[in-house]
């Protein structure tokens, strides 16, 4: 009996109080500012990225400034040389595919787990998408099929009053809003030009108890996510090349059309592991098997087979042979939290998270071994 009536004093300092308030509010600040917050880690990621190159140039007696502009210079002629050699072409392939889309969607509507309103959504979806395509296609045609300039810019107005309501929302979504992207491409490029600059920006932001740490946890990480963002790159270019010239020669025998749009579907999709072959060769075998036959749906099978047989035996021990510490399975689960938590940026932020906050739980356990 007496020992049901103690009493517990429980003692809670100043300080403590103090703590956990500032924490709170941070917490708050944060999220307040999680856009720009976005954006700065962006920013550092890029230019993390771009180390390798300044290195290599500077090996080379090229200065800082220079290597920065020229790789930035370099890296919008690829850009602009992508969308000038393949925006026809691929408008006219996206236009087709998604013409044919709904056809395909009621093909596959006996096993698909959609409910019968989503799968009518997405079908109106893919059809008014595909109008504006075909729209914008028609704009694009005008400046190389003779029209006078008068006659171009009424089908660019035309194109842009159809496609600037969907498509503005996408560009949003996507890239976090033009202001978004103009901080990033001037963020990363001051970091990338200060010599150290991702360095002393962590020397700015961290405590200087733990500075030491940070600054080499971060060493690790970058050196990590180079090594994986080259081999994934190497990779995606080489699958989705393969995938083209597949489906190039192939294609029309195998009822399968779209090759540019079906490569760069599978080299996008390079970038998830395990899954991302698998997801890339459904929209081919749904359309070899709508369009032909079973026979040729299971030959569209096989091609993806072999080539993820290539992938996994030929290409990728010798791109990505140096790459180690970034399980699949993590980069999976980073990327489908990234893009569910923040779309695109958070894609791009995703892997590199993983990684660090990886690296860290992995130093807790080793000092956990040696206080053992």
């Amino acid at each position: 009996m007496d020992g049901s009536n103690k009493e517990i004093h429980l003692t809670i300092k100043t300080g403590t109080v103090v703590q956990v308030l500032f924490i709170v509010v941070l917490c708050f600040l944060f999220y307040y500012i999680r856009d720009l917050v976005m954006v700065v880690l962006a920013s550092v990621i890029i230019a993390s990225s771009m180390e390798p190159f300044t290195v290599w140039f500077s090996k080379r007696h090229v200065s800082r400034l220079p290597a920065v502009i020229l790789i930035y210079l370099l890296l919008t002629g690829i850009i602009f040389g992508i969308f000038y050699f393949f925006l026809p072409p691929l408008l006219n392939d996206t236009s087709n595919f998604l013409a044919s889309a709904p056809k395909y969607l009621d093909s596959v509507a006996i096993w698909d787990p959609l409910q019968k309103d989503s799968l009518t959504q997405s079908k109106v979806a893919v059809l008014s998408l595909s109008e504006n395509i075909t729209q914008s296609r028609q704009a694009v045609s005008g400046f190389s099929s003779g029209q006078s300039l008068s006659e171009v810019v009424s089908n660019v107005r035309t194109a842009i009053s159809s496609v600037s309501q969907g498509f503005i929302e996408a560009l949003s979504l996507v890239f976090g809003g033009i202001l978004s992207s103009i901080l990033i491409v001037v963020l990363s490029f001051y970091l990338a030009v200060q010599e150290d600059g991702v360095g002393a920006f962590l020397n700015f932001v961290t405590p200087a108890r733990h500075e030491k740490y940070i600054i080499g946890l971060w060493k690790r990480v970058q050196h990590k996510i180079g090594l994986w963002m080259q081999g994934q790159l190497v990779l995606a270019l080489v699958v989705g090349l393969l995938v083209y010239l597949v489906l190039a020669i192939f294609g029309p025998a195998l009822h399968v059309g779209n090759p540019l749009v079906l490569a760069f579907l599978a080299a996008a999709l390079e970038t998830i592991p395990l899954f991302g072959p698998i997801l890339a060769s459904i929209p081919a075998v749904t359309a070899s098997y709508t369009e032909g036959s079973l026979a040729t749906a299971t030959v569209v099978i096989l091609i993806y087979l072999v080539i993820h047989q290539l992938e996994n035996n030929l290409i990728y021990p010798l791109v990505v042979k140096k790459i180690v510490g970034v399980p699949p399975i993590l980069v999976i689960l980073a990327l489908i939290i990234g893009f569910k938590l923040a779309g695109f940026l958070g894609l791009v932020l995703s892997v590199p998270l993983a990684t660090t906050l990886m690296e860290y739980l992995n130093d807790l356990q080793k000092s956990k071994q040696v206080a053992g």
